[in-house]
């Protein structure tokens, strides 16, 4: 897959000088209804013998018209891992827009004129509620309008589980609410996030009970406050665990949230070390214990919870 990263203004020679099908979107997360679009794009493409190609932005375009909150500024995927996805549904080429002021300033016109055509599309896929400019005048429904039967228009409409929706904002909520049953289902794959294992206060040693502490970059959406059966990735390697997002609250109050992952059967130092947590299952939310043997023997039951899960519940989804 080849990854072109584009400025405004798009010079005449960055473009890969050949007739493509191309699928229009942000795509933040890459759930079952981005992937819908993809999906469709890839048909079309493998139709009429052409390269898929991805138009997409390296930021949420919100951060560009007005000053965000911290919540607004997080993604369910990082650029790397909206690129692996990408990689895996089939993608040839992906544009990746750096969206600026000066972007957001093209006319709808502007916009198909310079980049859909610069693009050579011959179909454009997009879902039925994408806009390329003001959401007044920058829809689907009046694509054709500017395409001047220049393209194909493909507009892929709602998809929905449990009758609602599938978007990134529900996802997002889900996520805040703890569901990650429910965000898996949505997404197509098991969510993950990235951080680096640093060190912490060492308490879960003196348990038995060793945890790796996990610092993530404040532009990742955590799951809520509670304990998770996971599985990490270190090195190539993917390990059962369990991980507490949490504020370790039976040591003391006003602690900051951490995340903590217990390697089941796994007794090895791994400071500095890049980990992919994949969260598959809420185990409970966050309790304040009488005593340490009582935390003692509520994380052993945690760890056969999890065991069992992973042993006889847990099954990759589509994209994992």
């Amino acid at each position: 897959m080849q990854v072109i990263q584009i400025h405004h203004p798009m010079s005449a020679d960055t473009p890969i000088n050949k007739p493509i099908v191309l699928a229009m979107g942000f795509f933040d997360g890459l759930h079952l209804g981005h992937q819908a679009v993809i999906k469709r794009a890839k048909t079309i493409a493998e139709e009429r013998g052409l390269p898929l190609a991805v138009l997409t932005y390296d930021h949420h375009p919100k951060l560009v018209y007005a000053k965000l909150s911290a919540d607004e500024n997080k993604y369910l995927t990082t650029r790397q891992r909206k690129l692996d996805l990408f990689e895996k549904l089939g993608v040839d080429i992906v544009y990746m827009v750096n969206f600026t002021s000066q972007f957001s300033a093209l006319k709808p016109q502007e916009f198909v004129d310079e980049y859909l055509m610069g693009f050579h599309a011959q179909v454009v896929v997009a879902g039925f509620d994408h806009t390329y400019g003001p959401k007044d005048i920058a829809t689907m429904a009046r694509l054709p309008e500017y395409a001047q039967e220049r393209f194909a228009i493909v507009t892929v409409g709602e998809q929905e589980i449990d009758h609602q929706k599938i978007s990134s904002s529900r996802i997002r909520r889900n996520i805040t609410d703890g569901d990650i049953k429910t965000v898996n289902e949505l997404l197509g794959y098991h969510y993950q996030t990235i951080g680096t294992v640093v060190h912490g206060e060492a308490r879960g040693r003196t348990i038995g009970f060793p945890t790796a502490n996990v610092s993530h970059d404040v532009h990742y959406w955590l799951p809520a406050v509670g304990v998770y059966v996971t599985r990490i990735k270190i090195g190539d390697t993917w390990y059962p665990s369990v991980t507490s997002v949490g504020h370790n609250v039976t040591f003391g109050e006003g602690r900051p949230v951490t995340v903590e992952v217990y390697i089941i059967d796994f007794n090895e130092a791994v400071y500095g070390e890049v980990a992919t947590v994949e969260w598959c299952y809420r185990l409970r939310g966050e309790e304040k214990f009488a005593s340490v043997d009582a935390l003692v023997t509520q994380m052993t039951a945690d760890t056969d919870h999890a065991r069992q899960y992973l042993a006889h519940d847990f099954h990759e989804l589509a994209l994992d």
